[in-house]
């Protein structure tokens, strides 16, 4: 999701010999990004089975999950620019290569250390994915002559779209597969391996630079310019990731402990309307003003974490899924809004490395909350924790859209 500053093939220059149409790898580069995503998401459902069979606590079923973010981070820090001197083709096979080994040992090694392992991994995989995929999709769009408009909807529902379909995809093979911890990891290790096939007939974007420039990691720029906005729109970032976080990575915990539900079908449905709620919302306010968009996210986020915490108080199902789509609505809007608030007061040379910055402040959003919610279950009963979770989130979308409006 974030960009980089490439230097790009202009679309008069048509692919080498071999290769694809850049409109047909346009499709090649959208479906492996949604199938990378949906991947790392599949176990969300999945845990509980881990969970009973092992019996390990609420804490090491959300490092489980965290440990996915940190390897996001790393490899954003690391790696999410390096598209722009080694091509873009060549990393995202990388990445999924490196999500085909995550789903080996997932397959092979699932004790906690194995689950660990591989969640780290995974993330690993989709730093590298996220920056590359979603230059190279606009690259490739370019080219193929398609519109703007057109290459965004794609881009959005590849992002947020697969990271949904992930846990319902998980739910349904949990529900009805007798072998729910094989199944969808060996059915996606086979989709990255014919992906990965796929991509070598896709054209590359990206002119090879004879000399390499010397490697350092992502700088990660706050500008001097509009630095209260661009902490604002971290902050917002923080916010949101804290609640896609949440419903990726306790979804089962909560429907277990408030409703007594143990079903692996809903426990990939809450998340699965949360994020398409949020790509959908995206999509349709997109011609808004970013003013106009931070006011209707402000207003659907609380009110739908507000319906988080009354279903919490009355166990009420419909309620807490309810909640949920409003509630992601809201947050898909602050977040693409966040995006443009740092877009907006970057300066236009180092646009990729704030856009970095914003990046890694979100997925710490994914990983702090989750992590203290945990903490915070085994001292607290299950509705007490959610209410208190939701009000703090929603305070602090309150709060840095406030100020985001104010810059």
């Amino acid at each position: 999701m974030t960009t980089t500053s490439a230097r790009p093939l202009t679309p008069a220059q048509t692919p080498a010999n071999g290769r694809l149409p850049h409109g047909v790898g346009f499709w090649i580069i959208a479906l492996a990004f949604s199938t990378e995503l949906a991947f790392c998401a599949v176990p969300t459902p999945l845990y509980a089975i881990y969970q009973q069979r092992d019996g390990f606590a609420t804490i090491v079923l959300t490092v489980i999950f965290a440990a996915y973010a940190v390897g996001v981070m790393l490899s954003l820090y690391l790696a999410g620019h390096v598209s722009d001197w080694l091509g873009r083709r060549r990393v995202i096979l990388g990445s999924l290569l490196v999500n085909l080994l995550a789903a080996v040992l997932f397959l092979v090694r699932n004790d906690v250390a194995g689950l660990i392992t591989a969640r780290f991994i995974s993330g690993l995989g989709i730093g590298i994915l996220t920056a590359t995929a979603t230059a190279h999709l606009s690259e490739l769009g370019a080219a193929a002559h398609h519109a703007q408009g057109r290459v965004a909807l794609v881009s959005t529902f590849a992002n947020l779209g697969g990271i949904g379909l992930g846990p319902l995809i998980g739910g349904l093979i949990a529900t009805w597969s007798t072998r729910p911890l094989t199944v969808p990891f060996v059915a996606f290790a086979i989709l990255l391996v014919v992906e990965g096939i796929l991509l070598a007939f896709v054209p590359e974007t990206v002119e090879r630079r004879e000399e390499r420039p010397a490697y350092r990691p992502q700088r990660v720029a706050v500008p001097t310019a509009g630095r209260g906005a661009f902490w604002a729109a971290g902050a917002a970032a923080f916010g949101a990731f804290a609640v896609f976080g949440t419903f990726m990575g306790l979804s089962s915990t909560f429907l277990v402990g408030l409703l007594g539900l143990h079903s692996h079908l809903l426990a990939g449905l809450a998340p699965f309307v949360v994020f398409m709620a949020a790509a959908l919302a995206q999509i349709f306010t997109v011609r808004l003003a970013t003013r106009a968009q931070i006011k209707l996210a402000l207003t659907l986020a609380v009110l739908g974490l507000a319906n988080i915490g009354v279903a919490a108080v009355v166990a009420s199902l419909p309620l807490f899924l309810i909640g949920g789509g409003i509630a992601g609505a809201g947050i898909g809007i602050l977040f693409r809004a966040a995006l443009a608030t740092v877009t907006a007061v970057a300066d236009a040379e180092r646009r990729g490395e704030a856009l970095a910055g914003a990046f890694l402040i979100a997925y710490a959003g994914m990983t702090v909350p989750p992590l203290l919610t945990a903490v915070a279950l085994d001292v607290w009963p299950t509705v007490t924790v959610l209410v208190g979770l939701v009000t703090l989130t929603a305070t602090i979308v309150a709060i840095s859209g406030s100020r985001m409006l104010r810059r």
